[in-house]
């Protein structure tokens, strides 16, 4: 048995417990903490992309945060709904 940790299992950890939070206001912090977390990282990766790798993928670093200002805003509701609809897609793709 491995024991490494895979990161589908700690993401998937991460909104689950978006999704148990009862307190909306702790509930849409945590969303809200995914989202910084989320541009930390599009902006490291960008960082150590050669300028070639940095044009390829311009439209795909775009559309990631353009995907994350979307999160922005939103409610309990909308972060618990959100965040079901993760844990499904990260399933449905297990191996």
């Amino acid at each position: 048995m491995s024991n490494t940790v895979k990161t589908d299992d700690i993401i998937f950890n991460f909104f689950k417990q978006i999704c148990d939070e009862k307190d909306d206001k702790k509930c849409v912090e945590l969303g809200n903490n995914w989202i910084n977390a989320m541009e930390l990282n599009i902006t490291n990766m960008e960082k150590n992309l050669r300028e070639k790798d940095k044009i390829q993928h311009k439209i795909d670093i775009q559309n990631n945060r353009n995907h994350l200002n979307s999160l922005k805003g939103k409610n309990s509701s909308e972060w618990r709904e959100y965040a079901t609809k993760c844990m499904i897609e990260i399933m449905d793709n297990k191996v």
